[in-house]
């Protein structure tokens, strides 16, 4: 369906009409100061085969620019399947012992890495990708880049750690996609804030939150198995994702009923706390995906890259009508001077 951001000077479609009428009031006259001659006849062997139809065809198609350029002037609106403006994917991925749990194999870490990278390789070349680790603490282990040999290896060289601060890796993949807006990670990533150089004055520009999921620049992919030890309220932090506008897609790994894994002389039950996930994925007007084994999680990565790509967008194709009144214009202009000799 096609709708106009200026449907008034739809109006001036009259002027087809009135061309028509004055084309054909212009035939007409013709004929009457034609002159008269004694012999018919002799008139048709002097001008020989005449131009038939192949007059009519050039004004026609200059008729049918004239309309067109006119549609194109109402500024026409179409809904179309584009890429996405969403030019920036954040991949926080936990990287806690719990993520040893072998209920999808091999394991939970090795089969999100090895989903992740799939993801990776299905993305358009301009969309930049940053990887942000959370275990205990949070860290950036690849800025947002194009360069996808950087975040496979990014990926690659994850490490498990202790405890699971679901709350530090959202904050810090915030703090990557706005990096100007002075968020405080001084509890995320373990180290102290810099302060000021002397005589630098860093003024913290005012923060007016937005429409959940408005912001279509970036967005998030959360994976991880829901249970959080450690760090900040995920759903405080899901909270500030909300206000920014960004969408923070979610993704459970594990088996809903858990293992008992062992690390270091220690043993733990490890559940997946979809609640969590669904939560945060619904306070920020994104989605939750389960995956509960290697395979469901390359299916959800595939989907993943297909939902951040493309969407149906309601765009402005004035400029495709421009184009094909020009056209049709040069095509009636080229036919009248091969056929004629004249533009019409």
């Amino acid at each position: 369906m096609i709708t106009f951001q200026w449907p008034d000077l739809l109006w001036s479609l009259l002027l087809v009409p009135a061309l028509v009428a004055l084309y054909l009031w212009l035939l007409r006259r013709r004929k009457k100061t034609t002159v008269t001659f004694a012999s018919v006849a002799l008139v048709k062997q002097a001008l020989g085969k005449g131009p038939g139809w192949r007059r009519h065809v050039p004004p026609m198609l200059m008729l049918l620019a004239v309309a067109v350029l006119a549609i194109a002037s109402a500024r026409p609106m179409a809904k179309l399947k584009l890429p996405s403006v969403q030019q920036t994917v954040i991949l926080a991925m936990d990287v806690s012992g719990s993520m040893r749990a072998t209920d999808v194999k091999p394991n939970r870490l090795v089969a999100s890495q090895e989903a992740a990278k799939a993801f990776i390789a299905a993305l358009p070349r301009h969309v930049r990708v940053g990887v942000v680790s959370f275990a205990g603490t949070a860290a950036v282990v690849q800025a947002p880049t194009t360069s996808r040999d950087d975040v496979v290896a990014a990926i690659d060289r994850f490490q498990m750690q202790r405890a699971t601060a679901i709350g530090s890796g959202l904050v810090l993949s915030l703090a990557t996609i706005f990096p100007d807006e002075g968020i405080d990670l001084s509890q995320i990533t373990g180290q102290r804030a810099m302060p000021p150089a002397p005589g630098e004055k860093k003024e913290k520009k005012p923060f007016t939150p937005v429409e959940p999921g408005s912001y279509n620049s970036a967005a998030v992919i959360l994976l991880t198995d829901g249970q959080r030890t450690t760090g900040p309220d995920p759903l405080e932090a899901a909270k500030m994702a909300a206000e920014r506008g960004v969408k923070v897609y979610t993704v459970g790994i594990g088996t809903k009923d858990g293992e008992t894994i062992g690390f270091e002389g220690w043993s733990m039950r490890v559940r997946l706390d979809e609640e969590t996930l669904k939560s945060i994925a619904t306070a920020t007007r994104a989605n939750y995906f389960y995956a509960g084994t290697a395979e469901d999680l390359k299916q959800v990565y595939t989907g993943l890259s297909s939902r951040l790509v493309v969407e149906t967008k309601e765009t402005e194709v004035s400029a495709l009508f421009a184009a094909a009144g020009a056209l049709l214009a040069l095509l009636a202009g080229g036919l009248s001077v091969w056929w004629f000799g004249r533009v019409m």
